[in-house]
């Protein structure tokens, strides 16, 4: 499907963020609407997967992209010699083997796999399952385009009853040098285990691991909360060096730090709307609304401003470095609740600033 608009709005006109169906395939900021992005699909998976942004808009350091679809069967164990995944629920039930484990993700659970581990992702309910991902580097998306055909139907085709082999098995040797996929069809996954304490907590050096919903650690800068999924620390690498973490706030708390433009200028952020709406302001033009379900992608060095516009917004952020998880945790510091505070915190500007300096992070504080 080619790139087009669904608003007739572009950025030319005072700033306004172009509003596409599909990544542009250049470095520029972009909203993509719910439910769209470069929608493809694996014949007989009985699911979608829709590209977010990629390696042309991320200078390759990173692609998010969502996975939509019902109940089906696994697409088979495999690993990557160079490539970290993530799975993050969203709705409806995710199963993932990962290593020698294996858990069922609900809403907010994530998971993350670094390379050369064993792993497999299972979609397991009726009705629609949803899961936003990040992989880099970030040209690895080009096996799901390799594998796949174009989808330009509603969610998924369920009724597709194609075998994923038939696909698989002609370009299985080209699967495995080109796109850094390979398949372990004898590997025994693990049976199914419950959430431990272990799972509340991030680790202290790069290992497969999973974080049950609103766990792990906790911060607060004036009346933003991040909770991370993921930082710098668990994914540094050579092929890695990623972050994603829950921002919560509310148009009811003073966000005066991220209110004013900011700008970090080594690091591609994507934010992904779950809850009530942001307004995104960039280089000083109008507000872009973004709504729950929708994306969007800054590239690194844009000057942009958040405004939370509901009483409640949550978004995950993704960055390709050190992002807004190491800004809010090292400029606000440990909060010790579990939901979006009724009073801010007072904010200490000298070590915002100082903070911001060794992120390479402009501020207009």
């Amino acid at each position: 499907m080619p790139n087009s608009s669904t608003d007739s709005s572009t950025s030319s006109h005072n700033n306004v963020i172009q509003r596409v169906s599909n990544p542009p395939g250049k470095s520029t900021p972009y909203i993509i609407p719910a439910y769209e992005g470069e929608t493809m699909t694996i014949p007989g998976t009985k699911s979608t997967i829709r590209i977010l942004a990629s390696a042309k808009e991320t200078e390759g350091m990173m692609s998010v992209f969502g996975l939509d679809g019902t109940v089906a069967d696994p697409p088979g164990f495999h690993y990557h010699n160079l490539a970290h995944d993530v799975f993050m629920c969203t709705k409806g039930r995710l199963k993932i083997w990962a290593g020698d484990r294996c858990k069922i993700l609900y809403p907010g659970d994530f998971a993350y796999v670094p390379p050369s581990v064993v792993h497999q992702p299972m979609l397991l309910d009726a009705g629609i399952n949803e899961t936003v991902g990040l992989v880099t580097p970030g040209q690895w998306v080009d096996f799901f385009r390799f594998v796949s055909e174009e989808y330009d139907g509603v969610v998924a085709n369920e009724v597709d009853t194609r075998n994923p082999g038939a696909v698989f098995g002609p370009k299985i040797r080209e699967i495995k040098e080109k796109y850094d996929v390979v398949f372990q069809p004898h590997f025994q996954g693990a049976e199914v285990s419950e959430w431990t304490s272990e799972d509340s907590k991030l680790p202290d050096k790069q290992e497969a691991y999973y974080l049950k919903a609103n766990t792990g650690p906790c911060h607060l800068l004036e009346g933003v909360l991040s909770r991370p999924f993921i930082m710098t620390k668990q994914s540094e690498g050579p092929t890695g060096n990623f972050a994603i973490t829950s921002i919560e706030s509310s148009n009811r708390l003073s966000n005066t730090i991220l209110s004013k433009p900011f700008a970090f200028e080594r690091v591609h952020q994507v934010y992904h709307v779950l809850d009530g709406a942001i307004s995104l302001t960039t280089d000083g033009g109008r507000g872009n609304l973004v709504r729950a379900g929708e994306t969007a992608f800054i590239p690194a060095g844009t000057k942009v401003s958040i405004t939370f516009i509901d009483r409640y917004v949550r978004l995950w952020a993704y960055s390709s470095g050190d992002g807004l998880e190491t800004l809010i945790a090292e400029a606000g510091g440990v909060f010790e609740g579990s939901i979006v505070p009724d009073q801010i915190r007072e904010v200490d500007t000298d070590l915002v600033q100082k903070v911001a300096e060794r992120l390479d992070v402009k501020l207009s504080i």
